[in-house]
């Protein structure tokens, strides 16, 4: 790092504190949500949540009445990204009679684009958001393959094609936009430069969380000597980071990490040892529904260790948790538990060479993907407000 961290902080400050003059009460609402917008795709949105939410919520209170496709929809987006209603109606007056998108809207590169990835925030029972999705998919393709669109907007919508903006990962997709920004004559210094940054700055916490997790990775799996486990922390960390990158959620990104390297274990276990040991993956999932050292005997003698590091792993959690959180570790225990369970009934299946129903497959399909843990272990690590007891129940 070409400055010291002392002095890029300070810098950070000085900074935050520019930006915020801008978040000043306007009735100016396209200027607050371009504002927003490129707070947000800059990555730096984290530093202003109250000044975002603020905005956001008298943005969504406000009449807004334009025409313009890129306005409409990026409204739409913002709202919808942060929890905020907004009706798939909006978009009806850029239709035909017919029910179908206005042919004029074929000339709107930019307002195409704002749609194709507004669209793609669609929730279930909005079937006309994939038609949505088609209609811009299809019209910006077509101005590619025709040439029609040069410079960085024809290089704005291929990258729109390959990856919607909602379907980013946020850290990724930051350092994309940092470059285009910086190439538009128009951007906000100040808010670039705060980018820069914070993102040295973050970058030079994960990277010592990297390290953190890779030595407790290199004693664990040194310990276990198993020699059909994937060597896969650095992806499992990577997870974490995908969730969250703010430097003030370092400990919850590194339970959850671990989280994934516990389930990546079990999975490649039960995986290699469906076909050759079917009696032996029984005699695991009863250790585990078990939980208890003394089950450590009921494991094969090759498992022992993985399962004391399992059962270590999670111990490690309640001594990192206040005494009034602990409840958050046994709900990703008993989840952990049932998902077990599920992978044990995988196994079973293919053991026997049991050709499941589609209804089967999909049920069973739905429960080894592990969402049900994974999203319990996203919130082992977070604040007070978002992991109360009646939210998990």
């Amino acid at each position: 790092m070409q400055q010291s961290a002392e002095w890029m902080r300070e810098r950070t400050n000085k900074l935050k504190e520019e930006v915020c003059t801008l978040f000043t009460p306007s009735k100016d609402m396209l200027r607050r949500m371009y504002l927003v917008d490129e707070i947000v795709h800059l990555g730096i949105d984290h530093l202003f949540e109250k000044e975002i939410e603020t905005a956001l919520k008298d943005i969504h209170e406000s009449e807004f009445a334009s025409s313009n496709l890129h306005e409409v929809a990026l409204r739409f987006r913002l709202l919808r990204e942060r929890g905020f209603w907004v009706s798939p109606d909006v978009f009806q007056k850029f239709k035909g009679d017919d029910g179908n998108f206005l042919n004029e809207l074929a000339d709107d590169p930019r307002g195409l684009i704002s749609l194709y990835n507004a669209a793609h925030l669609f929730i279930h029972g909005e079937p006309e958001f994939e038609e949505t999705i088609s209609f811009a998919r299809n019209h910006l393709e077509s101005m590619i393959w025709d040439s029609v669109l040069k410079g960085p907007l024809a290089d704005q919508v291929k990258h729109a094609i390959r990856l919607p903006l909602p379907r980013t990962l946020k850290r990724v997709e930051m350092l994309h936009y940092m470059f285009e920004y910086d190439q538009d004559n128009g951007h906000n210094p100040v808010l670039l430069e705060l980018a820069k940054l914070d993102f040295n700055l973050l970058q030079h916490v994960h990277l010592k969380e990297l390290k953190e997790i890779s030595r407790w990775w290199k004693d664990v799996s040194g310990y276990m000597g198993l020699n059909h486990i994937r060597d896969r922390v650095i992806e499992c960390y990577t997870w974490s980071y995908a969730v969250y990158h703010e430097e003030e959620l370092s400990f919850a990104r590194m339970l959850f990490a671990k989280i994934v390297v516990i389930i990546t274990l079990l999975d490649d276990t039960y995986d290699v040892y469906a076909f050759t040991s079917i009696e032996e993956c029984r005699t695991l999932n009863a250790a585990i529904q078990g939980w208890d050292d003394s089950a450590v005997s009921l494991v094969p003698e090759y498992l022992r260790k993985f399962y004391e590091i399992m059962l270590s792993t999670f111990r490690e959690f309640e001594d990192q948790m206040l005494s009034n959180k602990r409840y958050l570790v046994a709900f990703n225990k008993a989840e952990f538990q049932k998902l077990s369970s599920y992978y044990l009934e995988a196994a079973e299946w293919s053991h026997r060479n049991y050709k499941p129903s589609f209804s089967e497959q999909v049920a069973l399909a739905t429960e080894t993907t592990g969402a049900r843990l994974l999203a319990a272990g996203v919130m082992l690590g977070m604040s007070d407000a978002a992991t109360t007891r009646e939210a998990f129940e």
